[in-house]
Formats: structure tokens, sequence, C-alpha cells
């Protein structure tokens, strides 16, 4: 039985309302998802290939330069049925952005490489092609994105977080946008009062830092912020410049074997677990105090008021360190 076309109650024409879009879509009227349902399917096809480990790939196809002026629903629905045929009917097919970017995730792929995502992509043109015509196809803007992002092991080049991938990063709503505002304004007033009531604090620890020891007052180290964005963080320095990194590479090693041939679970049942070097001949003797007090990250307010870190949330990720 045939599904009539759904209608706005107000108007003679097809509704681009999206609530209408979600309904024309579980009603069996277009197997093209509407942007909110897209990306709900883009965020469960990552949550199932961090379980699977079989990677996906998406591909945004941004058509904002096909779009007609004025009365573009009847083409938008022409545009989602040549899109549609580009794709198997296993992968999931929906608006990126309504009307302006379509998004194709291609599933339950063994593995990708720069070979395979360039047949792909010449498929889909040529699909496209054959669906719109070549000079309609010199119009559509094409991008790839593959899941899980790549990394070549050392955390160096790592694309940390391909925003495309993660729509909810990027996509505000307005009620999340005065929550925002207001948590922003929280860390600008309270950063700026601690620097200005702290700075003797400042000046009186970067002076003993100065006196003790060679090198700068502030240590830098990269970090992973919000979106995947890289910062600096900064602290009191509290090791000296020049220092021998083997102590703690001995520990490392000692720890992981557990020193005596036993494994570190086995040591914590014995109580001998230490998680931390009892003596760490890099650190200066200021720089034991201001780890111990914690005062070695008083120069995070600045990443606060620079916006790249808040007062309230979790700790940044080391770029060192990267998460698996």
């Amino acid at each position: 039985m045939s599904v009539p076309e759904l209608q706005c109650p107000s108007c003679n024409k097809t509704s681009t309302d999206p609530l209408w879009e979600v309904v024309r879509f579980f009603s069996g009227g277009s197997d093209f998802h509407p942007e909110d349902g897209f990306d709900r399917m883009l965020y469960l096809e990552r949550k199932r290939t961090e379980r699977s480990r079989r990677p996906f790939m998406l591909f945004l196809l941004n058509v904002e330069d096909l779009m007609p002026g004025s009365d573009d629903e009847p083409f938008v629905r022409e545009l989602e049925t040549a899109l549609s045929s580009c794709a198997r009917e296993t992968d999931i097919k929906g608006w990126y952005e309504h009307g302006k970017v379509a998004g194709i995730i291609l599933t339950g792929l063994n593995s990708i490489d720069e070979v395979v995502k360039k047949k792909i992509f010449l498929k889909i043109q040529n699909l496209l092609v054959k669906a719109l015509g070549s000079e309609a196809v010199q119009k559509v803007r094409v991008s790839c994105h593959v899941f899980p992002e790549s990394s070549n092991g050392n955390g160096g080049d790592r694309e940390w977080l391909n925003t495309r991938l993660h729509p909810e990063v990027t996509k505000k709503t307005p009620a999340k946008k005065i929550p925002r505002f207001i948590k922003r304004g929280l860390d600008i007033a309270g950063s700026f009062s601690c620097l200005v009531i702290l700075s003797p604090v400042f000046l009186t620890i970067a002076l003993g830092i100065k006196l003790t020891s060679k090198g700068p007052v502030l240590f830098k180290q990269d970090r992973l912020g919000q979106r995947g964005k890289t910062f600096s963080s900064l602290k009191f320095r509290c090791m000296y410049v020049s220092n021998d990194d083997s102590s703690p590479k001995e520990y490392v090693t000692k720890f992981i074997t557990g020193g005596n041939g036993t494994s570190p679970a086995e040591g914590r049942k014995r109580g001998e677990g230490v998680y931390r070097m009892a003596r760490d001949r890099r650190i200066t003797p200021l720089g034991n105090i201001l780890r111990k007090t914690s005062l070695d990250e008083l120069p995070q307010l600045i990443n606060v008021l620079k916006g790249e870190i808040s007062l309230l949330g979790g700790p940044a990720t080391d770029t060192q360190h990267p998460p698996s």
C-alpha cells in the first residue's frame, strides 16, 4: 500500500518543519534522515565502531550551490532521491545540515586506506553524474571523514577530534548558549579576580624560582581542550631545566615488572604499591613545596582567562599520553 505524501495542515506544499521530516521518514516516505535523525545515527554509529573496531566513512556533500533561490522543496526531494541512489541500502543517508550539506555514512567496512577512499569517491561521483548531470556535480563540494580518527601512535600528528564526526559538539542549541555564556562570564570574573588578589603570591614564587634554579619561571605543556583543540597549559616550573630522565624510566620499568618479578597487583595486595616516585632528583627543593601545596598550578588561571579551560570541569588531556 502506497503512503501518501504528507502535507502541512496550513499549506498546500510539503512541509519543511523538522517534525514533519521525521514523520515522513518513519512512515516510509523516505529513507533520507532529517538533520536531527542523521546526527543521532552518526552518534550511534560512533558507539558501534568503538565496540566493534570496524571503521566507517562519512561523506559530506555540500549542495548549497545547487539550491534554487525560492521554492526549493521539490528540488530537495529530487536531490534526496539522487543521493540515496548513490549509496547501499545498509548505508545511512540524511541531512547533515538541512538544505546545505548532505551526509552518507558508509558502514560495515573492514579497513580504510587511501586506495579505498579513492575508489569509493569515484564510485559516488559517477553515480551522482548519472543522477544529476556533470554540470551539477561540479558544484558539489565533497569531503571525506573516517572514524576512528587516524593516529601514528606517538600522539604527534593525531587528528584528535574531527568536529565533522561529532556534530553534537559544534551545533549549539539556543537553550545551551545561555548557560555557556553565564559559565564563561563566571570564568572571566573568577580568574581575573584571583589573578589580581594572588599577584603578590605570583611574584614571590616567580622570584623564588629564578633565585633557586636556572631557567624560565613557567613550564608549558601541550594539552587537549574543548573540541580537541591543542593549547599550552601553564604551570610554575618545579624541575631543573637540564635533568636526567633515567630515574623515572627506571621507576616505571620496576613498577611494571614489580621490581622483584611480581606484578603491581600482587605488590598492592602486600601493601607495597607505590604510585609516585618518593624522591625525584629532577625536582627542585622549591618545586617540592609547590607540588605538595598545588601552588604550581596557579598560572592555569591565565588559561582560564583566555578561555582555554574552565574553573569547573575535568582536567585537559596530556598530548604525550593520548587516550586510547
